[in-house]
């Protein structure tokens, strides 16, 4: 998760005619940053409730498929490959 959304960027974009959704459309990023956050902290929540030692080991690419087109997004993994 090393892009950030720029709320003040995509307002740019918005007035520029860009799309707003799609693949490369200006909510994509957003999309992408919210769903790594909600991974991330289910993964924490994970380890913390798991009664065997468990913690983070990486990350993996998987594709998310939407109606607007799919995002590329870096999941978390933990060492036991529970999650």
């Amino acid at each position: 998760m090393n892009e950030r959304f720029d709320f003040n960027e995509t307002l740019k974009a918005l007035q520029s005619g860009l799309p707003m959704s799609g693949k490369d459309g200006i909510l994509a990023p957003l999309v992408k940053q919210l769903t790594e956050a909600a991974l991330e902290a289910e993964l924490e929540s994970h380890i913390a409730n798991d009664v065997l030692p468990n913690r983070k080991n990486s990350k993996s690419k998987k594709t998310l498929k939407t109606s607007e087109g799919c995002i590329e997004l870096d999941t978390p993994r933990d060492r036991t490959g529970s999650f």
